[in-house]
């Protein structure tokens, strides 16, 4: 029994008993030593050799975690000489007293509930102060006495001219609230989005703030806008109140902003807006919301609106514009628009034909010659009235897309051209483009017919020298050769079974999309006369096999899609395409050929290649594309089988499975050699040993055995010396 256990057992007055855990303190916490009460005491404990190994090992352990104690944490905020940034830095109130001139403050997604006047003390250079997503009920700035407020509170940041409080609950307690902000008279930008305010609300929290420049009230409970609720921000230029829940604007809502430019009443529930008559407003949105009319007032002063969305929404005609404007982008999509004919109430104008534009010809629309952008798609529209849109004389982009579109209304004989260049008919039931469409768009680049059912013509270039003519007249085809100006034809998924031989002859075609058209079959003279244009090829998705794809060498093809097809092997045309992305998903390819391997690696930045049935022991082509820095960006999804008479599974490339390939015969001979020597020395070795243990035993066994690390073959033997008896063998 050791000292310590006698000591303890003497003071008890007999055998040691169980006794509740205790600690013993030490200055180090990880010095804390549990004592137990136990026999074995605690000194047993600590001379036991593990425990000297831990004891041994202490000043190491406490080295390393004084180093990780000393390592200072990273700031929750970061600062500038003039800007300080604490967002969703976890605070629950204002940061401690900034160095001087910090002019900027952010403090959004936080958890201050409170701004006190005690909390902004020393803040009195600030020019920015962002609060957004906190969690901001009451602006106590005159310790609960609402009527000392301007001279405890913001009054305190005179400089300041943005302010962000959005995403809030600035709706409780909202009048204190909105006297503490009427106080900031050099306020440019207020943001009190997503506060959940009512009309009334946000009309008191932004009275007296007549240097106001931009209001952002989105995403709050607003039902209506009364007339005079702008009355003291004269000075007015942003104003958004999107996604609220307005259905009215009274008559002299914005009569007070005269300098009012930008708004944005989109996501409400207006139905109407008549005698629109901001004549200073450059950008208006009204996207989602219920509208079935937008007139406005006609007059000898000229509107300044450049930039007005109408999209989803319920209009049944095209908006009565105002004569005089300045108008450059127009969005009409996803309404109910079945005539152009403004003001259209009977259901016999909402297909409105050709023959009928006549009447209405140079007058409305007139106004529309600065209209660049023009978007209609997503309506009712049955025909595409070419001469409607040729007074549009800067129209730069015109979409039509998922209309009902049959056909294309005009005579052809007109010499007036379109100056589109982008033209978006796609989704529609189109399924044919007569010639002197092309000839009234001289400018068109990019075309975009996917989702119709047209058939290209075929084209005369197999004739040496010779021109290619144009269709007969009643002809089932749409001529898409001879166009030198277009550079991007999309003719997906229209139903396309085969392409004509020289479709695109004396094109300058760029990009060509021919997916979703199943079994489409293309000729090597299909794309002839792209040779040396084409750059981007999509035949994606046409179940297509070898005998369907034959591609002529396209010398500066870049982008090929090839994906979703039932190629076995590549097309041998492409081996001359100077190749940088290329995609052969979901094929039937077992490799890759040689060809295509010796030239792509020089140009080919990344490929493609998941859904091939891939022979885990064909897969050099892999190590030849990554040696060459090619990027197989779908790598870890693909497999490789394996197949004999007994097993049939499946396993990633990138796990390199060649385990499970069969030998070649020179190797398997190789095997059998390196056993057969392996074994070979193996015996020898033991052979070894055993001759020399035989050797060292003496007849009484007095000698001890020695056996060393690697075996040795015994020498000559030698007299063995006789030694005293009392002697000891030196080892």
């Amino acid at each position: 029994m050791t000292e310590l256990e006698e000591k303890e057992e003497g003071d008890a007055g007999g055998p040691l008993l169980p006794t509740p855990t205790a600690f013993i303190s030490f200055p180090h916490p990880i010095l804390k030593i549990i004592y137990t009460g136990s026999r074995m005491g605690l000194a047993a404990h600590l001379l036991a050799p593990k425990g000297c190994l831990l004891l041994c090992l202490i000043p190491s352990v406490l080295q390393a975690q004084s180093k990780e104690e000393v390592r200072p944490k990273p700031p929750l905020c970061q600062q500038s000489p003039v800007k300080v940034s604490c967002r969703g830095a976890g605070l629950q109130s204002f940061p401690e007293v900034l160095g001087q001139g910090v002019k900027y403050l952010e403090l959004s997604n936080n958890f201050i509930q409170n701004l006190t006047s005690d909390s902004i003390q020393g803040f009195g250079q600030l020019e920015y102060l962002d609060l957004g997503s906190n969690q901001l009920e009451y602006l106590d700035l005159g310790s609960n006495q609402l009527e000392a407020v301007s001279d405890l509170s913001l009054a305190q940041l005179p400089n300041l001219h943005t302010l962000l409080l959005g995403s809030n609950h600035l709706d409780h307690n909202y009048h204190a609230n909105g006297r503490a902000l009427q106080v900031l008279r050099n306020i440019q930008v207020l943001d009190l989005s997503a506060n959940s305010l009512e009309s009334h609300m946000a009309a008191w929290f932004i009275t007296n703030l007549t240097g106001l420049r931009s209001l952002h009230l989105s995403g709050n409970r607003m039902s209506k806008l009364p007339a005079g609720i702008f009355w003291s921000t004269p000075r007015l230029r942003q104003l958004d109140l999107s996604n609220n829940y307005i259905m009215e604007i009274e008559e002299g809502a914005f009569e007070a902003l005269g300098e009012l430019e930008v708004v944005n009443l989109a996501l409400n529930s207006l139905h109407c807006v008549s005698g629109f008559s901001l004549r200073q407003l450059r950008v208006l949105n009204l996207s989602h919301n219920a509208l079935e009319l937008f007139s406005s007032e006609d007059g000898a002063e000229p509107y300044l609106l450049q930039v007005l969305d109408l999209s989803h929404n319920r209009l049944l005609c095209f908006p009565e514009l105002p004569r005089a404007h300045y108008l450059t982008h127009l969005n009409l999509s996803n309404n109910f628009i079945a005539s152009l004919l403004p003001g259209s109430r009977q259901p016999g104008d909402f297909v409105l034909h050709y023959e009928e534009m006549g009447r209405f010809r140079g007058t409305w629309h007139a106004g529309l010659t600065r209209l660049a952008d023009l978007d209609l798609s997503y309506n009712h529209l049955q025909v595409f009235p070419v001469p409607f849109f040729r007074s549009l004389s800067s129209l730069h982009s015109l979409s039509l897309a998922r209309n009902c579109l049959r056909e294309v209304a005009g005579d052809g004989l007109s010499r007036a051209a379109l100056p589109v260049r982008c033209l978006d008919l796609h989704g529609n039931a189109i399924r044919l483009l007569p010639p002197w469409v092309f000839d009234s768009l001289p400018l068109l680049e990019a075309l975009d017919l996917g989702s119709n059912s047209l058939q290209p013509c075929q084209g005369h270039g197999s004739h040496p020298g010779g021109e290619s003519q144009p269709p007969a007249p009643g002809g089932t085809c749409t001529p898409f050769y001879g166009i030198s100006h277009l550079k991007h034809l999309s003719l997906s998924r229209n139903n396309l079974t085969r392409l004509q031989p020289y479709a695109f002859h004396q094109t300058s075609l760029l990009s060509l999309d021919l997916s979703g058209n199943r079994d489409l079959s293309v000729s090597q003279e299909a794309l002839g006369g792209l040779e040396f244009s084409l750059q981007k090829l999509s035949l994606r998705g046409n179940g297509m096999d070898n005998s369907e794809a034959e591609l002529p060498c396209l010398r500066v093809l870049t982008a090929l899609d090839l994906a979703g097809n039932r190629l076995s092997f590549l097309p041998s045309g492409l081996f001359c395409s100077p190749l940088e992305s290329l995609d052969l998903r979901d094929n039937l390819l077992q490799t890759l050929e040689k060809p295509a391997l010796a030239s792509w690696p020089q140009s080919l930045r990344d490929v493609a290649v998941s859904g091939n049935p891939f022979s885990c022991c064909s897969l050099a082509w892999l190590d030849t594309l990554q040696g060459a820095g090619v990027g197989v960006r779908d790598l870890d999804q693909t497999l490789c089988t394996y197949q004999d008479e007994s097993r049939n599974f499946s396993a990633r490339i990138s796990s390199s499975p060649w385990w499970l390939c069969p030998r070649p015969q020179g190797s398997r001979s190789l095997a059998v050699l390196l056993a057969v020597l392996s074994l070979f020395i193996l015996s020898s070795g033991a052979w070894c040993l055993l001759r020399k243990g035989q050797k060292l035993s003496g007849p009484v066994g007095l000698h001890r055995k020695r056996v060393g690390v690697f075996p040795h073959c015994p020498k000559r033997e030698e007299p063995a010396q006789v030694k005293p008896a009392d002697s000891v063998t030196k080892v």
